[in-house]
């Protein structure tokens, strides 16, 4: 008996892109006798495997192929070259609800998506009672589907997913669904999954889910595989994909070096003049970052470097960051303040400081004039997404006065294994002492 799960095979999956949808009706008629179309590889001769009692995780950027992938692996796709084996009864948390009839009641749903996962009535059966407590939708079970709000249609479909004792279970951003006690349930749910020795494969943009989880993670870009290896060191080399910066990780992993980490020192700022030294390249930017202020000083590049003196906008809780800002005077400024702040993804700024609040203070400065401030913390915010803004403002003849706001101009990624309740963490040392000893 083969000891692996999943098997795939030199898999790739391509699409036909039309310029007009006139093009493909003309092919699909046999009218067209030159090709009207270009091939795009969603995935290109992707190979790898999943043993039994694994569980691996699946990384990349937007586009990467990773749903695709997994969508084959499943069979909701038929790859156009390579071949996925499958050893064992899948559960699959892909898109949540497919195949729900709207006109249907929760409990008809729940047959009839039992029944197309592959199970019977008598295993649907055996497993309802936990299905319906797990959902803890209450009497809408009995109600159609089309009344549910979209938490309780979400909550339904992952207890059926979820709660049917699969072999394989593949996941694919499915554990942060409903409210955070029903997420708290899920991710509970996952790990009875994995200590029962369960195969998994999961596919995920958090990392520090990734990292906790998974004991191998293949790291795809493009629809291609990069790498696959031991979690850490696929997360910091995915960290170098992020910013434009993988090619030397990828060939110190070739070489066998034991650490992408090790393939890449960040340049030191010598003249900040000399264009090679920009940082900005790198940092994917929001295209609808929030931009005013009068100009007499004005942000002309910016870095996030993390403790291993990489440029990343992905960082590790609990290490220590550099936020780089550099700033170009085109006119006289007599106290100039260099700020930055974190807001979450719901708009609520979380933290932030500046150069007047930490007591470094900046001399005059005059037309021509270039300034890097550096500002060096600890990362103690739960693990999650946050907006960077920057601001450079200052007092003129008393008056408060925005030279250069940049709100919102890139995100900043937390890794984190371990979050507490809030927005950051107070890195507790906890003791106990049992009574009765």
């Amino acid at each position: 008996m083969s000891d692996i799960a999943i098997s795939v095979n030199d898999v790739s999956k391509m699409y036909k892109l039309y310029d007009k949808p006139i093009d493909r009706l003309k092919e699909s008629l046999g009218l067209s006798k030159q090709k009207k179309y270009k091939e795009h590889y969603a995935l290109d001769h992707v190979g790898f495997q999943v043993g039994k009692g694994e569980t691996v995780g699946i990384i990349g950027t937007n586009g990467s192929g990773k749903s695709t992938i997994l969508k084959i692996i499943t069979g909701v796709l038929n790859p156009t070259g390579g071949e996925v084996i499958v050893d064992g009864r899948i559960s699959a948390l892909l898109e949540l609800g497919a195949g729900f009839n709207m006109e249907y009641t929760g409990l008809e749903n729940v047959y009839l998506n039992g029944t197309m996962i592959g199970f019977s009535r008598e295993e649907i059966d055996a497993k309802l009672d936990d299905i319906l407590a797990f959902a803890d939708i209450g009497d809408f079970i009995n109600q159609p589907v089309k009344t549910y709000s979209s938490g309780m249609f979400v909550r339904l479909a992952f207890a059926v997913a979820i709660n049917i004792e699969p072999e394989i279970l593949i996941v694919d951003e499915a554990l942060s669904v409903g409210d955070v006690f029903f997420q708290a349930k899920c991710f509970r749910k996952f790990e009875d999954f994995k200590k029962d020795g369960k195969t998994i494969l999961f596919v995920s943009h958090d990392l520090g889910s990734i990292s906790k989880y998974c004991d191998r993670v293949v790291l795809l870009n493009k629809g291609h595989k990069l790498a696959e290896g031991a979690p850490k060191e696929m997360v910091d080399l995915y960290k170098k994909v992020l910013v434009g910066q993988a090619g030397e990780a990828l060939a110190a992993l070739e070489e066998g070096e034991d650490s992408a980490t090790a393939a890449i020192e960040a340049p030191e700022v010598k003249d900040v003049k000399d264009p090679s030294t920009g940082w900005l390249k790198p940092f994917p930017l929001n295209p609808q970052q929030l931009e005013y202020g009068d100009r007499k000083g004005e942000f002309v590049d910016f870095a996030i470097v993390d403790a291993a003196g990489n440029y990343t906008n992905t960082i590790e809780k609990n290490t220590t960051f550099k936020i780089m800002a550099k700033v170009r005077f085109n006119d006289f400024v007599q106290e100039p303040i260099i700020a930055y702040t974190f807001k979450n993804v719901h708009g609520t700024e979380i933290t932030g400081t500046n150069t007047m609040y930490e007591k470094m203070d900046l001399r005059p400065c005059k037309s021509g004039d270039e300034v890097i401030v550096t500002f060096t913390q600890e990362m103690n915010l739960q693990g999650g997404e946050y907006l960077l803004s920057l601001g450079c403002t200052g007092f003129k003849e008393g008056e408060f006065t925005v030279y250069h706001r940049l709100y919102d101009i890139c995100n900043i990624t937390c890794i984190s294994s371990k979050n507490t309740v809030g927005y950051y963490d107070m890195n507790s040392d906890v003791t106990l002492k049992y009574l009765d000893e």
